[in-house]
């Protein structure tokens, strides 16, 4: 696939390896929280959120419970152990280092008076006290988080601001953020790393640094 050359009206951002080089933070968290029930249930876990980046926490937590570790959890439990995740990761998050070329490309975005959003999995709250912590508030419009999913979010600001969708690009790490694009017609562009393969469809459009396709 290749992305039409124009003016983007708004870019969209997911934030953890796309913004932020966090990803390994949030698999130590996990590992961390599932290691009282033993090495295999640990790594199953580890295995299941690196294969659905992108997912809101509070999804990922209930199933790696409930199918993964088979411990039924009610609402009360789960909001406690996504604030256990939450006070493991949060200085962390806040203290990593930018992914290649994701600050130049707010910057560009700044100067051409381009609005750029964050859509993250990540909770709301906490994703918007991260992005205020970093310094990086100035560069976006708006910054949202779960338990909405990214495509509810990409719609609702789409219809909001009146944006027409292929004249918009999500850049993102993970299928959901490429689901979530495709969802609501958004062009994309994916970030893989420098020694991973693609995990997108063929076609697709990538890069190993936050860009801005022409």
């Amino acid at each position: 696939m290749t992305i039409n050359t124009h003016t983007w009206q708004a870019v969209f951002f997911d934030f953890d390896g796309v913004i932020a080089a966090s990803l390994t933070v949030k698999v130590g968290a996990f590992a961390t929280l599932f290691a009282p029930y033993g090495a295999a249930i640990q790594e199953a876990v580890i295995h299941y959120h690196r294969n659905n980046g992108g997912m809101p926490r509070h999804l990922k937590l209930r199933h790696c419970c409930e199918v993964i570790a088979g411990k039924s959890v009610d609402d009360e439990v789960l909001a406690r152990m996504g604030q256990d995740f939450a006070d493991l990761v949060r200085e962390e998050v806040v203290a990593a280092p930018l992914i290649a070329g994701a600050l130049s490309t707010l910057e560009q975005l700044r100067e051409a008076s381009i609005p750029a959003f964050v859509v993250s999995g990540t909770p709301h709250d906490e994703m918007q006290q991260i992005v205020l912590r970093k310094g990086l508030q100035p560069y976006f419009v708006e910054v949202h988080g779960s338990p909405r999913s990214k495509t509810a979010i990409i719609g609702e600001l789409l219809g909001r601001y009146q944006y027409a969708p292929d004249q918009c690009l999500f850049i993102g790490d993970a299928l959901a953020d490429y689901h979530a694009a495709t969802a609501t017609g958004l062009q994309f562009l994916g970030i893989i790393s420098d020694e991973g393969s693609s995990i997108f469809p063929e076609g697709v459009a990538t890069a190993s640094r936050v860009c801005l396709p022409r």
